[in-house]
């Protein structure tokens, strides 16, 4: 059995009926913001899981668009690695401090979660792709940010790109769902 498959087991429904259902694993993308607190409590309240990782992706202060942009442009700055190193720091345990706030409302919502940072290298719906594939995990869970008219044009979404690049299922929660489910541990 690989480690992403947990056997049957009955589970009581939101209903009140008893399932029989295999245990899956869930990946919550989580950025702090209340679009990705409406998707945990989503993914709480709908989804039977086995385990599930909150997982924050994080960006280095080096590869801000501001300092990759003058790196791109032939222009060579002053690198004070010392003062990258600290931002790194600060911007990780920033990820990390948020993680813990979407793990604890996992929790709350009665999901067995786990905390992940990971690193964008690139793109962070790259990165989010990539770590659903690493921990192998049965769906991915998103909000959106709920974008729209020229912004949505010159933007796409995290969540649009995962859906269009990721290898498994994946579980949009669209920001403008109106009602916030109730929390049923």
């Amino acid at each position: 059995m690989d480690a992403g498959s947990v056997p049957a087991e009955t589970a009581t429904s939101p209903g009140g009926r008893e399932e029989s259902r295999a245990r899956q694993t869930l990946m919550i993308a989580y950025d702090g913001s209340e679009n990705a607190d409406r998707a945990i409590r989503y993914a709480g309240r709908f989804l039977l899981a086995e385990a599930a990782f909150v997982v924050t992706a994080w960006q280095p202060g080096g590869m801000t668009p501001a300092r990759l942009s003058t790196l791109a442009g032939g222009m060579q700055p002053f690198v004070d690695t010392q003062l990258d190193a600290d931002l790194d720091r600060a911007l990780e345990h920033e990820a990390a401090a948020l993680n813990e706030r979407g793990v604890a409302l996992a929790r709350e919502c009665g999901l067995s979660a786990r905390g992940m940072l990971v690193e964008v290298e690139s793109t962070v719906w790259g990165a989010l792709v990539a770590a659903a594939d690493a921990l192998d995990v049965d769906l991915l869970v998103t909000g959106t940010r709920g974008a729209s008219g020229l912004r949505a044009l010159l933007k796409s979404s995290v969540a649009e790109r995962v859906l269009k690049h990721c290898h498994r299922p994946v579980f949009i929660v669209p920001a403008q769902c109106e009602k916030h489910p109730e929390v049923t541990p």
